[in-house]
């Protein structure tokens, strides 16, 4: 059955605000997950309601490494989101994707190491497929944003996940490159991951601020020159949130990634812990 949205957007370094919101207010959601990075600002784009969540926290606050992904993935889903659309810095790993250019992910490698992956466990266990690890439908209307928003797009990469928050050596970025790597973060996952095992459909646009430091000619990455880019990638950015909105359906029609849990749980009634079905009441409530 058809319904209406509520989006979550996840905004990263450069985007800490959506301007355009109307009615906003922030507000604090608890999680049994912890501590979420920020209260959610929440409002509305004309008829479209959002849930907006600064990835790091305001004042870019909580380290790539410390971020509590499930409590940020738990909030939103508390908060009524049906879709999240993320956006990201991220480093080139290829010479045609240039400082200032989009990149809408479809790919994820995962090379970090230290974070909390998954909303299930021992006591109740779930396997989701991440085969396609993104929607195709939030990821083409945020592509078709990027482009009305006049910023310069490519549709479709593969986004490697580092631990940081160092960056990359240069044995690493080439090694990266030769995996078919084209973009490189630290914030994607076990993001992506979690939203998939919250039901919640999600689409990741990676703004381009450097070249990582696999060109053997050119400066290696500092932050300085991340931080302006970033800032010109931010206006960009946030003219496309609003294109985005202005182009969603009137309706959402539903979307095959509202219903995966329905195969995937595994762990039989009988066996499941009552502590842990109670944190998860809010990511996968409907099929418990």
């Amino acid at each position: 059955m058809a319904d209406g949205w509520t989006i979550g957007i996840i905004g990263g370094s450069g985007l800490y605000d959506i301007e355009a919101l109307e009615d906003r207010q922030w507000i604090r959601i608890n999680s049994p997950w912890g501590e979420a990075s920020d209260e959610v600002l929440c409002g509305r784009i004309g008829d479209v309601q959002l849930r907006f969540l600064p990835r790091h926290g305001r004042g870019h606050r909580i380290a790539p490494s410390d971020l509590n992904a499930r409590a940020n993935i738990d909030v939103l889903k508390r908060a009524g989101c049906t879709d999240v659309l993320a956006i990201s810095a991220v480093g080139s790993l290829r010479e045609e994707l240039e400082p200032g250019r989009f990149v809408v992910v479809d790919q994820f490698i995962d090379r970090t190491k230290s974070r909390p992956s998954s909303f299930f466990g021992t006591g109740m266990v779930a396997h989701v497929s991440m085969a396609e690890p993104v929607c195709q439908r939030l990821s083409a209307m945020a592509g078709a944003a990027v482009e009305n928003a006049g910023g310069a797009v490519a549709q479709g990469g593969t986004y490697l996940a580092m631990e940081g928050p160092q960056f990359s050596t240069r044995a690493e970025s080439h090694l990266y490159r030769q995996w078919g790597a084209d973009v490189i973060g630290m914030t994607a996952m076990p993001e992506a991951k979690l939203c998939r095992e919250a039901e919640l459909p999600y689409a990741l646009v990676g703004m381009v601020t450097d070249y990582d430091c696999w060109r053997e000619d050119a400066a290696f990455v500092e932050v300085s020159g991340v931080i302006e880019q970033m800032q010109a990638n931010g206006t960009t950015a946030r003219k496309a949130v609003e294109q985005f909105i202005a182009a969603l359906p009137e309706t959402r029609e539903p979307s095959p990634l509202d219903t995966v849990l329905d195969h995937a749980l595994i762990t039989a009634p009988d066996a499941r812990d009552p502590a842990l079905l109670a944190k998860l009441d809010a990511v996968a409530g409907r099929v418990l």
